[in-house]
């Protein structure tokens, strides 16, 4: 159970090191993109690529969590 507490836990702090350098990216797409190409939705729009990053964290945490405890 150790091993799946530390690997959940890998999990969740590398998921969401990928999320802020996706929507960071996307953020950036989408500003050069309003300027540059004509994009017409607002450049807050990359942040909802965040939701399934969150969602993935959430549960990689409550996993770890969980073995952390039956590990004891």
């Amino acid at each position: 159970m150790k091993k799946l507490q530390y690997l959940f836990t890998v999990l969740t702090l590398i998921l969401s090191h990928l999320m802020c350098f996706v929507v960071a990216w996307n953020y950036r797409d989408m500003l050069c993109g309003i300027a540059h190409g004509c994009y017409s939705a607002p450049a807050e729009m990359a942040f909802l690529t965040a939701i399934p990053y969150m969602v993935g964290i959430l549960i990689c945490g409550i996993l770890a969590y969980i073995f952390r405890r039956k590990a004891k």
